[in-house]
C-alpha cells in the first residue's frame, strides 16, 4: 500500500505545499511566491512574509489536495519545515501542520529545511547512494556536507559571512536590477566576459572547506562605485559575467576537493543557486574528469518547495521518526541537528 505524505514549507517567502507518495512521486507541488511583493523593497521584509503566509496557506493547501485528487483522510503523515529560517514564516506553516495532524490523528514530522533540499534530488534520482558530498547553496545557505548515510550528516564547511546567493541578491540591488539577483546575474552574465575583471576568489586555496563570500562583494561593490565617481560606463555584463565565475570557481574547487578527501563518487547539488546552468556546467565537467558523477534538482525543485519536505518526511515515517506537537521553530538550526 502506498504512503502519501503532505508536505508544508513557509520557511523564508513561497507559501508550498505537496503531495507525494512513496517519497518519490510528486502527486501534486503548490508554491505561492511572494517575488513580486518583496521585490520593492529589494529583498524579503519577515513581517510581510509572515502576514502573507497567513493569507496563503490553507488556500495553498487545497490547491494541493484538488490537484492530487486526493482527500485529507488519504494522508498517511504530514511533514513541515520547523528550521532554518524566518521565524515567523516558519510559525505559520508549523502550526497549520499540527492542527491538521492532530485533527486526523497522523503522524507529524518536522523536517529540516537544509536536510529538505538533499532530497529533492531522491525526487528524480534513484541512483544515488551514501556516501556523497553535497553542496548546499542558496540565498540563506552555503554548506559543504559529508553524506555517510541518510540521516547521517557531517558539515565539512558552511559560510562564514555572506551565503553565496545572498552576495548575487546585494550585487543586484547595487546595480538596481531587482530582486532576486540570481536568475538576473546569470542572464546578464551570458552577454559578458568572465576574465574581464579578476576579482578574489576568498579561501580559494585555504585548507579548510569553508567559504567567505563577503570581501568579493565588497570588491565588486567598490569596483562600481569608483566607475560611477569617475562617471564611466559601468560594463554590468562584464561585471556579473566576473563576479558570477569566482563565486563559481570557489564552489566547485572546494567541492571537488571534498570529493576527492573523502573519495566519493558522488557530488549532490542542492538550494537554489544549484539551478546556476554555469555552476551545472562547471562542476560536472570537472567532477566528471575524475570519474566523479554530479547531480542535481529540476530548476523547480532547486527553488523552495514542499515536495522535497514530504520527500524528506516519508523516509522519516518510515523510520518511525515522529516529532512531538511540542517541536518549535528554530531560526537557526544546523543540519547536524535532526530532529
Amino acid at each position: 500500500m502506498s504512503d502519501l505524505i503532505l508536505g508544508i514549507e513557509t520557511s523564508c517567502d513561497e507559501t508550498a505545499a505537496a503531495i507525494v507518495e512513496d517519497g518519490k512521486k510528486i502527486i501534486s507541488n503548490v508554491v505561492a511566491s511572494q517575488i513580486s511583493i518583496h521585490q520593492k523593497y529589494g529583498g524579503v521584509v519577515p513581517e510581510i512574509a509572515s502576514r502573507k503566509h497567513i493569507e496563503c496557506i490553507i488556500p495553498v493547501i487545497d490547491k494541493a489536495l484538488d490537484e492530487s485528487g486526493k482527500k485529507i483522510t488519504d494522508l498517511s503523515a504530514i511533514a513541515v519545515t520547523y528550521g532554518p529560517g524566518l521565524i515567523g514564516s516558519l510559525l505559520v506553516g508549523l502550526s497549520v501542520a499540527k492542527a491538521i495532524a492532530y485533527a486526523q490523528n497522523i503522524p507529524f514530522i518536522g523536517i529540516n529545511h537544509l536536510e529538505a533540499h538533499i532530497y529533492a534530488n531522491l525526487l528524480e534520482h534513484n541512483e544515488i547512494k551514501p556516501p556523497f558530498v553535497c553542496l548546499i547553496v542558496s540565498g540563506g545557505h552555503t554548506s559543504l556536507v559529508y553524506i555517510r548515510h541518510f540521516g547521517e550528516y557531517e558539515l565539512l564547511g558552511q559560510t562564514k559571512d555572506d551565503a553565496a546567493g545572498e552576495v548575487f541578491d546585494k550585487i543586484a540591488k547595487v546595480l538596481d536590477l531587482g530582486y532576486p539577483g540570481g536568475p538576473i546575474t546569470e542572464r546578464l552574465a551570458k552577454e559578458g566576459e568572465p576574465s574581464f575583471i579578476k576579482f578574489p576568489r576568498p579561501l580559494l586555496n585555504d585548507k579548510s572547506y569553508d567559504f567567505s563570500f563577503s570581501g568579493l562583494k565588497t570588491a565588486v561593490i567598490y569596483y562600481i562605485k569608483e566607475l560611477k565617481k569617475e562617471n564611466k560606463n559601468i560594463p554590468i555584463s562584464n561585471i556579473l559575467a566576473s563576479f558570477q565565475q569566482a563565486v563559481i570557481d570557489v564552489l566547485v574547487e572546494k567541492t571537488i576537493k571534498a570529493a576527492l578527501k573523502y573519495k566519493t563518487k558522488q557530488i549532490i547539488l542542492a538550494g537554489g543557486v544549484a539551478a546556476n546552468s554555469l555552476l551545472r556546467k562547471e562542476i560536472k565537467k570537472k567532477a566528471n574528469s575524475l570519474d566523479i558523477k554530479v547531480f542535481y534538482p529540476s530548476t523547480f525543485l532547486c527553488t523552495d518547495n514542499a515536495a522535497m519536505v514530504a520527500s524528506a518526511g516519508y523516509y522519516k515515517f518510515r523510520e518511525n521518526k515522529k516529532s512531538s506537537l511540542n517541536l518549535d521553530a528554530v531560526s537557526r538550526l544546523p543540519l547536524e541537528r535532526i530532529n
